[in-house]
């Protein structure tokens, strides 16, 4: 526990998923009780959350009844990402989010669970490192671009994750923010949907704090992602699940013990998404 309660960010923006071909909108099992973790887990360590979203996403978690589960559910992300293309940008809702709170705040991934809280001791804290190569992180004449002017960045900084992110310089923030958003909109289209996103979130957030001279630490070393028992980050486990069934249901069994143990308090709510995924 800390003295002062510390504004964490939860994003959900659902244009993505329309944009690429989605119907009906819906969150998988897994993801729906691994941010239930994320955010209780959050509130447990002295904390505030709350899940900035679209008019869609608000009524979504209307519909299960799981508003409680945050402090408080802004539906203040544009439906329309505000001319960013959505296929493109599928994380650009968490630039339009970060951009409108005022600093010290975390951006935390619904996916990214924190069971202790973090040293924050930089201006800017990230999840960790990411090594820089060209399939990922291509040079700089690999972007096509409308009118985007790179400032003179060092482009052999290493990217920061930003599973998790605390920044604590509200003029670095801008700089930032403004940097992505203008580089999003400035993109020719493409049908690269990994590097022109991982560039914009992450890569630019590196460069941005290295030309600014503002110190980034992360929570985690890049060599032992997985050796840890602090953070939990299912983004890679995602997609073995969806191939295996039973994998899936023995994480969301563990998920669902998880919440009994640690927040009975909360059962109401947590009540709600276990009688959701079990009802559809």
């Amino acid at each position: 526990m800390h003295d002062k309660k510390l504004l964490g960010l939860h994003i959900n923006s659902t244009a993505p998923f329309f944009a690429r071909g989605g119907k009906e909108y819906y969150i998988e099992d897994f993801d729906l009780l691994t941010m239930t973790l994320s955010a209780l887990s959050w509130r447990k360590l002295g904390n505030e959350i709350l899940m900035v979203t679209d008019k869609v996403g608000l009524d979504y978690y209307k519909s299960i009844g799981i508003t409680d589960l945050w402090d408080n559910v802004l539906d203040i992300i544009p439906c329309d990402l505000d001319g960013i293309n959505p296929k493109m940008f599928w994380a650009a809702g968490k630039v339009l989010a970060l951009r409108e709170f005022d600093c010290p705040v975390c951006l935390i991934d619904n996916d990214f669970i924190l069971w202790e809280m973090p040293e924050l001791n930089s201006e800017i804290v990230a999840a960790h490192y990411e090594s820089v190569n060209n399939d990922i992180y291509p040079p700089i004449d690999y972007f096509n671009m409308k009118d985007y002017i790179f400032p003179k960045f060092n482009w052999n900084v290493k990217a920061l994750n930003t599973a998790f992110l605390y920044i604590n310089n509200e003029d670095f923030k801008q700089f930032y923010t403004s940097q992505a958003l203008y580089f999003m909109k400035s993109a020719v289209h493409s049908d690269d949907f990994l590097c022109y996103m991982v560039f914009a979130e992450q890569r630019l957030l590196s460069m941005c704090a290295e030309y600014t001279k503002i110190k980034a630490s992360t929570l985690l070393d890049e060599n032992s992602l997985w050796n840890n028992n602090r953070y939990t980050h299912i983004w890679g486990a995602k997609q073995a699940m969806r191939d295996n069934p039973q994998e899936r249901q023995t994480f969301c069994n563990k998920c669902i013990s998880r919440l009994e143990r640690d927040f009975p308090e909360y059962k109401y709510i947590f009540d709600r998404v276990v009688n959701f995924i079990k009802d559809r």
